[in-house]
């Protein structure tokens, strides 16, 4: 039995209506140790009768059995682990990827063999020597003569050890003295054991085989031996053949990345200035948080709770002064709560003027009790309020004093003049006079004037107004109990099943700004994001060049065996790195000019105020990757589907 076999092979184009017949029922057998030219003039179906022995063309009538086995060219992937494993191109144009050294181009062949890494490279080097090329591994093809490149092809074409060699004019593009050393080697493959076609119009190229095949108008008119094929070898050495790694994809993408590094790197910075923008953004957000907790931690304890009695606006039956006062029983409720810690009621007062601060009267912002709950950083000169003492505000009212000798308002006596409610709820105006003990300023939590408990209380009692607490300072022993003891203050329900309290925490108030700061972050990082539209349309515009640039490579690489997949790979393994390169820039970008900003902002408010965490890297990694992979779907899409054929011819 013949190790390949034609039978009615039958291929026709066509146009319109019109039908052109090229192969009209071809039967040919072919053996092992031969060197077989299928000699005719162009136009006669030879590249079409080559591309339909080596596995490219699929659209044909006709068998063709390898070996005992029928090829069915309708299975792509059949076809394509056949080229892999039994198929070796030798061409006119030699078709070597430019942009890959001497050695890769041959490597490229063998990464789809189950060789290791260092027998794939030991395989090639030979090779290479055996052709007479051991000294030029690390030149491109565009540094070899015509000469050089097609012996390059010849040792891609043998470096899988395939049982045929398809040679497309393997001498047309050079002088006698290489065409001689050519048909030498084409000869020394033969007679190991392997089939040899060469495709010519050459006579010179056909006599130097063992056998011609005549070929004219789609028809065999003659098949001459020329001389006995060459024995089989009692032994071949055999390389078992596999698909492509990922691996090997990610490798043969990062060569043509670095190849074309510098035309990448304007991708890469457009698309790393976006991605630059939303880190920086995310960094200022994260900064601006960490600014105002630190400022409200540095005012308000963080394991305060202040407590109000609950207030439904909506609620037109609630009467004017029962809502307002939290009485003693109800305090004892608040003591039994778990975790509640100490237990301080206060008196908050709104509409409070003065007397002795200026010539005129003025109006204080608001007076309240002091509590735990104020730090004692806040107080910036004299000691905090015993009875009939009040601390001032350092803004509001110490500097109205005297605004360069603001600690001067210590030791004078000043006049309140407010208002309570009788128990009937009508308003009793209240008078205290009490002496400045001190300086506070709460910075950024607001301007508060602080009595102690019992002052504030005796000046109500004595003017016949309600004393009772209107908020209760909580101070709980474990900071990591606040939320719980928060919601259990607020799932305390008066008699009538009414919720009782509102609790407010620095945690929940830090929470409604640090919602509005996220907002804004949020808001700014999608306008930053939609520069990264137009990297994304840079990246698809690039890869559609690359695939225009690179049809060739993507006919060499599909005749070689490599798959749709694996063509589509290549291209979205290029574009992630784009992508992973811009995001690394980003990433440097951000630090750096972030360091620059927190240098500047330093000295207007003593904090860093671009704080990048690793979820904004993660962020911006993940959309880069996102961004690249998407952007280069469509032309690697495009890349895959083109046929081997029309790729290959391609200039």
């Amino acid at each position: 039995m013949a190790f390949m076999s034609l039978r009615d092979i039958q291929k026709s184009y066509y146009l319109g209506d019109e039908v052109f017949p090229v192969l009209k029922g071809i039967d040919l057998d072919f053996e092992l140790g031969e060197f077989v030219s299928i000699l005719g003039e162009s136009g006669g179906g030879k590249s079409t009768l080559m591309n339909i022995i080596g596995g490219l063309d699929r659209n044909f009538e006709g068998t063709v059995t390898v070996n005992g086995n029928v090829l069915d060219h309708h299975q792509e992937k059949a076809l394509d682990a056949y080229r892999r494993g039994t198929v070796g191109y030798i061409y006119q144009s030699y078709n070597l990827v430019s942009h890959l050294s001497v050695l890769d181009n041959v490597m490229v062949s063998l990464d789809m063999t189950d060789l290791t890494r260092d027998e794939r490279e030991s395989r090639a080097k030979q090779l290479l020597d055996d052709v007479g090329l051991g000294d030029q591994i690390n030149k491109l093809p565009s540094q070899l003569s015509g000469g050089q490149k097609q012996r390059v092809a010849i040792a891609r074409a043998l470096a899988k050890n395939p049982k045929v060699i398809i040679a497309d004019e393997p001498t047309g593009a050079l002088d006698s003295q290489n065409t001689n050393e050519v048909l030498e080697i084409l000869n020394q493959i033969a007679a190991q054991g392997k089939l040899v076609i060469a495709v010519t119009h050459s006579q010179i190229v056909a006599d130097a085989g063992t056998r011609i095949v005549h070929l004219a108008d789609g028809k065999i008119d003659d098949d001459q031996p020329l001389r006995t094929k060459y024995p089989l070898p009692t032994k071949q050495a055999q390389i078992g053949s596999k698909k492509l790694s990922r691996w090997a994809s990610y490798g043969n993408a990062f060569k043509h990345f670095k190849h074309n590094f510098w035309r990448n790197s304007l991708i890469i910075l457009g698309t790393a200035i976006g991605l630059f923008a939303v880190l920086l953004f995310g960094g200022l957000g994260n900064g601006v948080k960490a600014y105002i907790n630190d400022q409200v931690n540095s005012l308000v304890n963080p394991r305060s709770v202040n407590v109000l009695r609950y207030s439904d606006d909506g609620d037109q039956s609630a009467q004017y002064t029962d809502p307002q006062y939290i009485s003693a029983a109800q305090l004892q409720e608040l003591k039994h709560i778990k975790n509640a810690g100490t237990i301080e009621p206060g008196i908050q007062l709104a509409g409070v003027k003065a007397n002795g601060v200026t010539r005129k009267q003025i109006r204080l912002s608001q007076v309240q009790t002091w509590s735990s709950s104020i730090k004692k950083d806040s107080l910036k000169a004299g000691h905090k309020p015993g009875n009939n003492e009040i601390v001032v505000d350092k803004k509001t009212v110490a500097q109205k004093y005297n605004a360069k000798d603001w600690r001067a308002i210590i030791g004078k006596k000043i006049t309140l003049y407010y208002a309570g409610a009788n128990k009937k709820g009508m308003p009793v105006p209240v008078k205290t006079t009490v002496k400045v003990s001190g300086v506070i300023d709460m910075g950024s939590t607001g301007a508060t004037n602080v009595m102690n408990y019992k002052t504030l209380q005796n000046g109500l009692k004595q003017a016949g107004a309600i004393s009772d607490a209107n908020f209760v300072s909580m101070m709980v022993k474990n900071r990591n109990d606040v939320n719980q003891v928060q919601k259990d203050v607020e799932a305390i329900r008066t008699p009538d099943g009414k919720k009782a309290f509102t609790a407010m925490t620095a945690g929940s108030m830090l929470s409604q700004i640090n919602t509005f700061v996220d907002l804004a972050t949020n808001v700014l990082s999608i306008i930053a994001a939609i520069s990264l539209v137009v990297s994304a349309l840079m990246i698809i515009v690039t890869m559609y060049m690359s695939v225009s640039e690179r049809t060739k490579e993507i006919g060499i690489l599909r005749a070689l065996g490599e798959s749709k997949q694996d063509i589509r790979r290549l291209f979205t393994s290029e574009s992630l790195m784009i992508g992973l390169s811009a995001a690394l820039l980003s990433i440097v970008l951000g630090y750096s000019l972030g360091a620059v900003f927190n240098a500047g902002l330093y000295k207007i408010a003593k904090f860093n105020m671009v704080q990048i965490h690793w979820e904004n890297i993660v962020l911006v990694i993940v959309l880069a990757i996102l961004i690249s992979f998407f952007a280069a779907l469509l032309p690697a899409r495009r890349a895959s589907k083109l046929n081997p054929i029309d790729a290959l011819s391609a200039d």
